[in-house]
């Protein structure tokens, strides 16, 4: 019950401020600069005009969704408005499940919004796994984020970890690669030392950047199993993060 209720009104919160509004703007802004893209391109400037919105979009998303969750807890940090109504008798595990499911939705609401440009400029096939991978991807940026700001208390330090994280994540496959055909010193002790350091991120990490991938509305849509993939993919790091969240909020005097 208090899960549901905290979930609630974390949604209401984010749907009477200013996410909305700017979700909106977003589109707009996006939408028309895909526009000029499009009319600048030469050749197939219908696919130019999908690239570049879906990742723009993308980028964008996460930005509006990590941002929102670290601004909303450290204003209740530092409102004192946690204390009140951890007063209330209200299980700390309550509270970040019930911020969690309430941020989610909200995220969920950011990944429709900013998606249904595609829904009109790629095939549904294609904008539909797109637009559930996107939910899922910043279910995880919601998850990290609530993770930050319970461990960091302080807005900067947390978002330069999520930033640091999501580059990170989309960028380990590359890093990957590069590690496997340098251009020498591939016997030094260093490379060696940097390719273990790497290999050891790519599987702590999520490969993100085989997620919500523009190549599945300009391309090919993606295979049957890369959703499912995805989902239980995102479930674990979801609750791995979640887990790690409460951990350290039980820990912590408020």
């Amino acid at each position: 019950m208090h899960i549901t209720t905290i979930g609630r009104y974390t949604a209401l919160e984010a749907l009477r401020t200013r996410v909305p509004a700017t979700t909106l703007l977003t589109l707009c802004v996006l939408l028309g600069a895909s526009l000029f893209i499009r009319e600048l391109a030469v050749t197939e400037s219908a696919r130019f005009q999908t690239g570049f919105y879906a990742a723009a979009a993308r980028l964008c998303a996460v930005f509006i969704t990590s941002l929102y969750v670290l601004a909303s807890i450290t204003r209740e940090f530092n409102d004192k408005g946690l204390e009140v109504l951890l007063a209330l008798d209200l299980p700390r595990s309550h509270y970040i499940c019930g911020k969690l499911g309430g941020f989610t939705l909200t995220a969920a609401g950011v990944a429709v919004l900013l998606s249904l440009p595609l829904w009109l400029l790629a095939p549904a096939a294609a904008a539909l796994p797109w637009t559930v991978s996107l939910v899922v991807e910043l279910a995880v940026v919601v998850a990290l984020s609530l993770f930050c700001i319970v461990t960091f208390s302080q807005l900067l330090p947390a978002a330069g970890f999520v930033a640091a994280f999501y580059l990170l994540a989309r960028g380990i496959t590359a890093m990957r690669l590069m590690g496997e055909n340098p251009v020498a010193g591939q016997d030094t002790l260093s490379h060696q030392f940097t390719g273990a350091l790497v290999e050891g991120l790519a599987f702590l990490l999520p490969a993100l950047d085989g997620w919500t991938q523009t190549a599945w509305l300009t391309d090919m849509p993606p295979s049957a199993g890369m959703l499912p993939a995805i989902l239980a993919q995102g479930t674990i790091y979801i609750t791995l993060l979640t887990a790690a969240a409460l951990f350290d909020f039980h820990r912590r005097s408020l």
